[in-house]
């Protein structure tokens, strides 16, 4: 059976640490694959940059 995991973090050293802590747990050979993606859209508050980090581990359950 396919599987996901999704994962979505505002900085990209979060996301690096929570997908590598998913990946520490899962036999390598059941890894399909794994698709990242940033999004930044503005603040109106602060008028700044507000950036959001995704990604999608596709695995064999």
């Amino acid at each position: 059976m396919i599987q996901v995991k999704l994962f979505d973090e505002e900085y990209e050293k979060n996301l690096e640490s929570e997908m590598n802590r998913f990946l520490k747990g899962l036999d390598e050979r059941k890894l399909v694959d794994i698709k990242y993606n940033i999004a930044a859209m503005p603040d109106d508050e602060d008028e700044e940059q507000i950036y959001c980090f995704s990604a999608m581990i596709i695995y064999r359950a």
